[in-house]
Protein backbone atom coordinates (compact mmCIF):
# COMPACT_ATOMS: atom_id res chain seq x y z
CA UNK A 1 0.00 0.00 0.00
CA UNK A 2 1.14 3.34 -0.80
CA UNK A 3 0.12 7.06 0.88
CA UNK A 4 0.82 10.05 -0.29
CA UNK A 5 0.87 12.54 1.72
CA UNK A 6 -2.05 10.65 4.21
CA UNK A 7 -3.02 11.26 7.78
CA UNK A 8 -3.71 8.15 9.60
CA UNK A 9 -3.66 9.81 13.27
CA UNK A 10 -5.61 13.18 13.47
CA UNK A 11 -4.47 14.21 16.42
CA UNK A 12 -1.86 16.83 15.54
CA UNK A 13 -3.07 17.85 11.64
CA UNK A 14 -1.80 21.15 11.36
CA UNK A 15 -3.19 24.65 10.13
CA UNK A 16 -6.11 23.08 8.69
CA UNK A 17 -7.43 22.17 11.90
CA UNK A 18 -7.99 25.58 12.52
CA UNK A 19 -10.84 25.48 10.16
CA UNK A 20 -12.08 22.21 11.94
CA UNK A 21 -13.96 22.93 15.55
CA UNK A 22 -17.94 21.76 16.19
CA UNK A 23 -19.53 25.37 15.07
CA UNK A 24 -17.61 25.26 11.70
CA UNK A 25 -19.04 21.46 11.05
CA UNK A 26 -22.47 22.67 11.98
CA UNK A 27 -22.01 25.33 9.27
CA UNK A 28 -20.69 23.63 6.88
CA UNK A 29 -22.98 20.68 7.21
CA UNK A 30 -25.96 23.10 6.76
CA UNK A 31 -24.25 24.69 3.87
CA UNK A 32 -23.69 21.19 1.97
CA UNK A 33 -26.88 19.47 3.04
CA UNK A 34 -28.76 22.07 1.01
CA UNK A 35 -26.71 21.88 -2.16
CA UNK A 36 -25.65 18.57 -1.53
CA UNK A 37 -21.37 18.99 -2.04
CA UNK A 38 -18.44 21.23 -1.21
CA UNK A 39 -17.84 23.85 -4.26
CA UNK A 40 -14.63 22.91 -5.66
CA UNK A 41 -14.25 27.06 -5.26
CA UNK A 42 -14.70 27.06 -1.31
CA UNK A 43 -12.60 24.55 -0.57
CA UNK A 44 -9.88 25.96 -2.64
CA UNK A 45 -10.30 29.13 -1.07
CA UNK A 46 -9.76 27.27 2.48
CA UNK A 47 -6.35 26.02 1.14
CA UNK A 48 -5.24 29.81 0.02
CA UNK A 49 -6.38 30.70 3.51
CA UNK A 50 -3.63 28.25 4.60
CA UNK A 51 -0.79 30.08 2.86
CA UNK A 52 -2.15 33.34 2.20
CA UNK A 53 1.02 35.01 2.02
CA UNK A 54 1.52 32.72 -1.40
CA UNK A 55 -1.54 31.89 -3.18
CA UNK A 56 -3.09 35.56 -1.52
CA UNK A 57 -1.07 38.46 -1.15
CA UNK A 58 1.82 37.68 -2.82
CA UNK A 59 -0.44 37.21 -6.23
CA UNK A 60 -1.87 40.33 -5.30
CA UNK A 61 0.62 42.52 -5.02
CA UNK A 62 2.39 40.49 -8.08
CA UNK A 63 -0.33 40.76 -10.57
CA UNK A 64 -2.79 43.67 -9.18
CA UNK A 65 -0.22 46.05 -8.17
CA UNK A 66 2.56 45.58 -10.49
CA UNK A 67 1.09 44.11 -13.36
CA UNK A 68 3.06 40.87 -14.53
CA UNK A 69 1.31 37.96 -14.98
CA UNK A 70 2.74 34.47 -13.58
CA UNK A 71 3.06 32.20 -16.40
CA UNK A 72 1.39 29.19 -15.61
CA UNK A 73 2.96 25.75 -15.31
CA UNK A 74 1.50 22.34 -15.86
CA UNK A 75 1.09 21.19 -12.03
CA UNK A 76 -0.73 25.27 -11.43
CA UNK A 77 -3.06 23.88 -14.39
CA UNK A 78 -3.47 20.79 -12.65
CA UNK A 79 -4.09 22.56 -9.61
CA UNK A 80 -6.70 25.11 -10.89
CA UNK A 81 -8.74 21.97 -12.41
CA UNK A 82 -11.10 21.42 -8.63
CA UNK A 83 -13.95 19.61 -8.48
CA UNK A 84 -16.92 19.05 -5.98
CA UNK A 85 -16.62 17.27 -2.85
CA UNK A 86 -19.91 14.97 -2.18
CA UNK A 87 -21.60 15.97 1.47
CA UNK A 88 -21.23 12.55 2.76
CA UNK A 89 -17.76 12.00 2.26
CA UNK A 90 -16.52 15.58 3.12
CA UNK A 91 -18.69 15.59 6.21
CA UNK A 92 -17.59 12.57 7.90
CA UNK A 93 -14.24 13.36 6.98
CA UNK A 94 -14.26 16.15 9.01
CA UNK A 95 -16.15 14.75 11.96
CA UNK A 96 -14.98 11.30 12.37
CA UNK A 97 -11.22 11.55 11.08
CA UNK A 98 -10.04 15.20 11.90
CA UNK A 99 -12.30 16.18 14.87
CA UNK A 100 -12.72 12.85 16.36
CA UNK A 101 -9.65 11.08 15.31
CA UNK A 102 -11.55 8.05 14.99
CA UNK A 103 -9.57 6.18 12.56
CA UNK A 104 -6.33 5.90 14.92
CA UNK A 105 -8.18 5.68 17.75
CA UNK A 106 -10.09 2.29 16.72
CA UNK A 107 -13.82 4.12 16.48
CA UNK A 108 -13.85 4.24 12.50
CA UNK A 109 -16.38 1.93 10.89
CA UNK A 110 -16.56 0.22 7.74
CA UNK A 111 -19.85 -1.89 6.80
CA UNK A 112 -20.02 -2.10 10.71
CA UNK A 113 -16.99 -3.30 11.48
CA UNK A 114 -14.34 -1.11 13.29
CA UNK A 115 -10.97 -0.44 11.67
CA UNK A 116 -8.08 -1.16 13.36
CA UNK A 117 -4.78 0.04 11.81
CA UNK A 118 -2.64 -2.23 14.03
CA UNK A 119 -4.02 -4.88 12.12
CA UNK A 120 -2.40 -4.47 9.03
CA UNK A 121 0.34 -6.70 8.21
CA UNK A 122 1.46 -5.78 4.22
CA UNK A 123 4.26 -3.77 3.68
CA UNK A 124 3.36 0.12 3.44
CA UNK A 125 5.41 3.21 1.48
CA UNK A 126 4.63 6.57 3.00
CA UNK A 127 5.10 9.68 1.34
CA UNK A 128 5.72 12.90 3.56
CA UNK A 129 6.30 16.43 2.25
CA UNK A 130 8.69 18.98 3.99
CA UNK A 131 6.42 21.73 3.36
CA UNK A 132 3.24 20.45 3.21
CA UNK A 133 0.31 23.06 5.00
CA UNK A 134 -2.17 20.52 4.64
CA UNK A 135 -0.46 17.38 5.74
CA UNK A 136 2.02 17.67 7.81
CA UNK A 137 5.17 15.45 7.87
CA UNK A 138 5.23 14.89 11.36
CA UNK A 139 1.36 13.78 11.35
CA UNK A 140 1.85 11.61 8.24
CA UNK A 141 5.00 10.02 10.38
CA UNK A 142 2.66 9.35 13.51
CA UNK A 143 1.43 6.02 11.36
CA UNK A 144 4.95 4.35 12.86
CA UNK A 145 3.60 4.41 16.03
CA UNK A 146 -0.31 2.80 15.14
CA UNK A 147 1.30 -0.03 13.04
CA UNK A 148 4.30 -2.70 13.92
CA UNK A 149 4.12 -3.59 9.78
CA UNK A 150 7.24 -2.51 7.42
CA UNK A 151 6.77 0.94 6.51
CA UNK A 152 8.70 2.63 4.39
CA UNK A 153 8.89 6.28 4.78
CA UNK A 154 9.88 9.01 2.17
CA UNK A 155 10.61 12.78 2.89
CA UNK A 156 10.50 14.74 0.46
CA UNK A 157 10.98 18.34 -0.68
CA UNK A 158 8.17 20.49 -1.51
CA UNK A 159 4.71 20.82 -0.64
CA UNK A 160 1.92 18.76 -0.52
CA UNK A 161 1.55 18.74 -4.14
CA UNK A 162 4.52 19.75 -5.80
CA UNK A 163 6.62 16.92 -3.58
CA UNK A 164 3.98 14.59 -4.56
CA UNK A 165 4.75 15.08 -8.51
CA UNK A 166 8.13 15.32 -8.10
CA UNK A 167 9.88 13.60 -11.47
CA UNK A 168 13.35 12.52 -12.11
CA UNK A 169 15.28 15.67 -13.69
CA UNK A 170 13.47 18.47 -11.79
CA UNK A 171 15.93 20.42 -10.60
CA UNK A 172 16.33 20.91 -6.87
CA UNK A 173 14.91 18.12 -5.86
CA UNK A 174 15.93 15.84 -2.77
CA UNK A 175 14.29 13.06 -0.54
CA UNK A 176 15.15 11.04 2.56
CA UNK A 177 14.51 7.45 2.72
CA UNK A 178 14.59 4.71 5.51
CA UNK A 179 12.47 1.37 6.01
CA UNK A 180 11.22 0.33 9.35
CA UNK A 181 11.06 -3.51 9.45
CA UNK A 182 8.09 -5.17 11.05
CA UNK A 183 8.49 -5.21 15.10
CA UNK A 184 11.58 -2.93 15.19
CA UNK A 185 11.27 -0.13 17.77
CA UNK A 186 9.73 3.41 17.27
CA UNK A 187 12.02 6.06 16.71
CA UNK A 188 10.20 9.60 16.82
CA UNK A 189 10.09 11.88 13.18
CA UNK A 190 12.60 14.67 14.86
CA UNK A 191 14.99 11.52 15.83
CA UNK A 192 14.74 10.32 12.12
CA UNK A 193 15.09 13.38 10.80
CA UNK A 194 18.27 14.09 12.48
CA UNK A 195 20.11 10.97 11.56
CA UNK A 196 18.91 10.20 7.98
CA UNK A 197 20.51 11.91 5.62
CA UNK A 198 19.37 13.51 2.16
CA UNK A 199 19.40 12.03 -1.01
CA UNK A 200 19.51 14.15 -4.46
CA UNK A 201 17.20 13.83 -7.26
CA UNK A 202 13.52 12.65 -7.19
CA UNK A 203 11.94 9.80 -4.63
CA UNK A 204 9.99 7.96 -7.53
CA UNK A 205 12.78 5.38 -8.68
CA UNK A 206 13.15 4.48 -5.14
CA UNK A 207 9.38 3.87 -4.62
CA UNK A 208 9.52 2.17 -8.28
CA UNK A 209 12.36 -0.03 -6.36
CA UNK A 210 10.28 -0.56 -3.47
CA UNK A 211 7.60 -1.59 -5.73
CA UNK A 212 9.46 -3.95 -8.26
CA UNK A 213 10.80 -5.77 -5.09
CA UNK A 214 7.65 -6.91 -3.03
CA UNK A 215 5.15 -7.27 -6.87
CA UNK A 216 4.61 -10.19 -9.05
CA UNK A 217 5.33 -10.45 -12.70
CA UNK A 218 3.96 -7.74 -14.82
CA UNK A 219 0.81 -7.81 -16.70
CA UNK A 220 -1.02 -5.69 -19.89
CA UNK A 221 -2.96 -3.01 -18.94
CA UNK A 222 -6.33 -3.18 -20.21
CA UNK A 223 -7.12 -1.22 -23.28
CA UNK A 224 -9.16 1.54 -22.29
CA UNK A 225 -12.50 2.10 -23.97
CA UNK A 226 -12.47 -1.01 -25.29
CA UNK A 227 -12.42 0.42 -28.63
CA UNK A 228 -14.59 2.86 -28.37
CA UNK A 229 -14.67 6.35 -26.93
CA UNK A 230 -17.25 9.22 -25.52
CA UNK A 231 -16.00 12.66 -26.58
CA UNK A 232 -12.88 14.27 -27.78
CA UNK A 233 -10.29 15.33 -25.52
CA UNK A 234 -10.25 16.84 -23.16
CA UNK A 235 -13.84 15.04 -22.37
CA UNK A 236 -17.31 16.59 -21.57
CA UNK A 237 -17.06 17.15 -18.33
CA UNK A 238 -14.17 19.52 -18.08
CA UNK A 239 -16.80 21.28 -20.18
CA UNK A 240 -19.57 21.24 -17.77
CA UNK A 241 -20.59 23.51 -14.78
Amino acid sequence: MTLFASQTDFGEPGELGLFIDASQLAYLDALMWKQGYLDGEQMAAAFQLLRSRDLIWSRLVREYLLGKRTQPTELMAWNADGTRLPYRLHIETLRHLYLDNDLAEGRHCVHGRPVRIAELQLPIFVVGTERDHVSPWRSVYKLHALTSTEIAFVLTSGGHNAGIVSEPGHAGRHYRFDIRRDSEPYVDPDTWLAVMPAQSGSWWPCWQRWLAARSSRRIAPPSIGAGTTLDDAPGKYVLEH
